[in-house]
Parts: structure tokens; sequence; C-alpha cells
């Protein structure tokens, strides 16, 4: 079995190629994928080659852990069934590459244990729903806060903004220095740091992946208060310990979603009471993805970059 896939060869040597499939198994299905998502965060970091050392990381990679397609081989105990739409993580199916986290292509070969069913009604938007898990994750459970602000006015940012409401918590105050992404808001304000005097945040979620950012975070806290690392961060982060000393202040980081929070995420959408509309900017032709991911990674107005497999042989 073969399928075409997208290939990171190298930082920047991205192609559109031909990879050989392992066979599945009893307890595997096989997907073929409608749609996927291109991460300007984890994946961005390998395209540049600024990925810290990371497991299972080499070259060549197929990268993506965001794709949506329709069941075509399902063994029996597997439980699925020909015709079902689901939302797959990443598969490691191939030969000759790393599957870090190999989502990106037309044909995916899977445990059945990591796919879940969605709604067929949900298009291109249901690879979104990995990050909204993501956001989910961070915000949900014992001892967390939900946020009142969020630095970063991305998808995750955005993300995080909307499960707050839906939580029927107060509207948070976001952040985004660039004023391409401070439109689309729905029920909460997005200005720019320099906007804002406030000094007396309890919840502050960092979705920008930036490590500049956290000695003036650490300004902003009530005393006692938390900030939440929900981005991706290639360097070191640090930060002058005398004025967190004086704010008490707390850190945490968000890691990966788990699939209860898949499984939440997805009764929340599928129930209307987290939308992901708006969120995709930009769709391609999986023929055209060095093209795509480029504009994924180097556009600020690229909030999502989806590609469309549908009409790849």
């Amino acid at each position: 079995m073969h399928t075409t896939a997208v290939i990171l060869k190298g930082p920047r040597i991205l192609v559109l190629d031909s990879l050989e499939m392992k066979a599945p198994s009893a307890g595997d299905l096989v997907v073929r994928v409608s749609h996927s998502g291109v991460s300007t965060g984890t994946e961005k970091l390998f395209w540049s080659g600024e990925m810290p050392p990371f497991p299972g990381m080499g070259y060549p990679l197929v990268p993506g852990y965001e794709a949506v397609g329709e069941v075509v081989e399902a063994a029996p105990a597997t439980g699925y069934k020909p015709g079902e739409r689901v939302f797959v993580p990443g598969a490691n199916c191939y030969e000759g590459a790393f599957g870090l986290f190999g989502a990106a292509s037309k044909l995916l070969v899977t445990d059945a244990d990591r796919v879940t069913r969605i709604d067929p009604g949900l298009k291109a938007e249901g690879a979104l729903l990995a990050l909204a898990a993501t956001a989910r994750h961070a915000i949900a459970g014992p001892g967390k806060a939900v946020p009142d602000l969020i630095v970063g006015h991305g998808v995750l940012g955005r993300l995080l903004a909307r499960l707050t409401i839906a939580a029927g918590a107060p509207a948070p105050t976001v952040w985004d220095i660039d004023p391409a992404r401070r439109s689309g808001a729905k029920g909460y304000d997005v200005v720019h740091p320099d906007e804002d005097p406030r000094r007396d945040y309890g919840s502050i979620y960092d979705a920008s992946g930036s490590t500049e950012v956290l000695g003036d975070l650490i300004g902003r806290l009530v005393k006692g208060g938390e900030i939440v690392l929900a981005g991706f961060y290639a360097a070191p982060i640090s930060f002058a310990f005398p004025p967190a000393f004086m704010k008490e202040a707390r850190f945490r980081v968000a890691a990966e979603w788990t699939r209860d929070d898949l499984h939440a995420t997805r009764s929340l959408v599928e129930s209307g009471a987290l939308s992901l509309s708006g969120l995709i900017t930009h769709t391609a032709d999986a023929a055209d993805a060095p093209g795509a991911y480029e504009t994924a990674f180097t556009d600020a107005g690229c909030l999502k970059m989806i590609l469309d497999w549908k009409g790849h042989a």
C-alpha cells in the first residue's frame, strides 16, 4: 500500500511525494483523509529546524496531527465501519519516514483506539478538534481557573476565549500586538498590551509561545496569581525572580489533550456550545502543500491553513 504524503526532508525542505505504508493489523483502520491542518506551533519549529530535541524526531518526517476523513477499511473487531467520518490525531504508518505526527497524508493506517467519530456534517473544521481539545485541557479540571487574560489571538487564543465564555465565566481580555489579529472577537475584547492598564489578573494564559512577554505578565498578576504556559516554547524560559517573589506568582504548563478532552470537546461542538467557525482563514489543495506550509508559517494573516485532499489521487 502506498500513499501521497507531505514530507519534511529537512529544515525548509518540504515536498509532496509517495510513501510506502505499513500493512494494517487486526486493530487498525485505513482512513482516507479529506482535510488536514497545519500547526503554526510545533510544525513550524520542525519546518524551520528550531525544534528542540523531541521524542521520535528525525528527518524525513510526515508532519501533522489534525486530520479528518472517512474510514475505508475496518476489521469487525474495531467497532468501526467503512464510510464513518472520523478525526485522526496522526499516525506512524510509513516506511522510510518518521510519523511525527503523521497526519498530512492522503491515506492513514492507525489504531482504532486513536480515532474519534465525528458528525458527518463537520467538514474541514473537524480538523480543529485537537486544537480545541488542547484549549479545553488547559482550562478544565480540578484546581484550574479559567483565564481572565489571554495573550495571543491566534486560533488557540480564540478557542481559550470561546471555551471561557461557554463555561459561563466572565469574558476574558485578550492581548495581541498585531492589528490584523485583533479582529474576529465574539463576546470579548482584544487590545494591544499597552492599552491595558490592569495589574490584578488572577489567571493569565499565554498562547503566544513568546518567552519575551513573561516579565510583563508577572507584573500584571494579582498577588498569588497564576501564569499558564499554553503555547509551545523553543527557547529556554527565564524571568527575574524578585518581581515573581513579590507577587508569589505561580506557573503551570499545559500539556497536550487527553481522550477525555477530545470527547468532551466534540460534545461541546456538536451541541453548539463551542463554535469552530471563522478560525480557518486559508485552504489549499494538497498538491500545493509546499506553498501552503510557507504561507501558514510566514503570513500573519493566516490563522489556520487547511490542506484539501479530496481531489488528490
